[in-house]
């Protein structure tokens, strides 16, 4: 995973085949919706139950990899934040990587739901540099489901993400790769051990404290939430309490979901000390993306004016199996 290169032409000419001939951007949701409920399943690339590690890996053509996930809640008002993502993929290649906040980036999708009601609670892709990026965001099933108790599992996603997923970036230069949750609501109470037999496929006999899970995450990611303007949680303040006490100033609220991707690709500026806020902002300006900017300058506000040695999320545990069981 992780050859080739992003092609700007080749997605505008696959978008605007798709449109000409009727065929939607998100097909496996389309085709999966029109089965019965009970035969539900995440695309075969996105299964996360059995797989040892998804990687990101340097190439010779990609010989600085750089790991950016991005896993999507793909619950009910929270659906459309993956579409405006796709619509988008090529404005966020270019500020990465044309901007050159990073050299070689590679980029993950993923779906997140709830392990207690959903039929497909947890959707990991791969690493890519290329336009397959773009298929397998396609690939997401958006289930649009959820419990409806203001929670979904966030923390399920964060357990894989650190436990299932392997880096050059990491192992060779001690580098942090990027992870960004987009959601709107709470984190489960406790990871159950239950569903990570069930989704992930791992024994590990016990329930897991969040908490400790996110501790573990922060060793080896910048991890972030963004809390786009999509349901009337996002003026809730036990959302914000809440994931501010896991990741610190990490925790972004977006006023206007469009900007998602430009939010993405300013905060790893602001990470990578590529550009301050204001230049960031010039550069949202030169790719067409000025309408956008004033959300997410609100967003960053904080993370542009604090000192980029200072982490904002907990401290990391000691290691990468030291998790906190309840």
């Amino acid at each position: 995973m992780g050859h080739g290169s992003w092609d700007d032409n080749a997605f505008a000419a696959a978008r605007t085949f798709r449109a000409a001939k009727g065929i939607s951007d998100f097909g496996y949701t389309s085709a999966t919706r029109g089965k019965p409920s009970a035969d539900w399943k995440a695309h075969p690339s996105l299964d996360p139950h059995g797989v040892v590690a998804r990687e990101c890996r340097d190439s010779d053509e990609h010989a600085d990899s750089t790991p950016i996930a991005v896993l999507f809640d793909v619950t009910g008002s929270m659906g459309q934040v993956p579409r405006i993502m796709q619509g988008k993929l090529g404005k966020l290649h270019g500020l990465i990587k044309r901007k050159g906040y990073l050299s070689d980036p590679q980029v993950l999708f993923g779906g997140i739901g709830d392990a207690d009601s959903d039929r497909v609670p947890l959707q990991v892709g791969q690493f890519e540099s290329d336009n397959r990026m773009d298929e397998q965001l396609r690939n997401i099933f958006l289930e649009g489901n959820g419990g409806g108790q203001k929670s979904e599992s966030y923390e399920l996603a964060a357990y894989f993400m650190a436990r299932h997923v392997e880096t050059d970036a990491w192992s060779k230069r001690g580098r942090k790769g990027y992870l960004f949750l987009i959601g709107d609501e709470l984190n489960k109470p406790r990871l159950e051990a239950r569903h990570i037999k069930r989704i992930i496929g791992d024994d590990l006999g016990q329930d897991v404290d969040p908490a400790s899970v996110y501790r573990e995450l922060a060793r080896r990611w910048h991890v972030y939430f963004v809390l786009p303007k999509q349901s009337h949680y996002f003026d809730d303040p036990e959302i914000g309490d809440h994931w501010r006490g896991l990741l610190g100033q990490n925790f972004l609220k977006l006023d206007d979901p469009g900007a998602v991707c430009e939010l993405i690709a300013a905060t790893i500026g602001l990470e990578e000390r590529v550009v301050d806020l204001d230049q960031a902002m010039v550069d949202l300006a030169e790719v067409g993306s000025g309408a956008e900017s004033r959300s997410v300058g609100k967003a960053l506000q904080k993370v542009g004016a604090r000192s980029v040695a200072t982490s904002a999320a907990p401290p990391a545990l000691d290691g990468p199996d030291d998790v906190s069981l309840v």
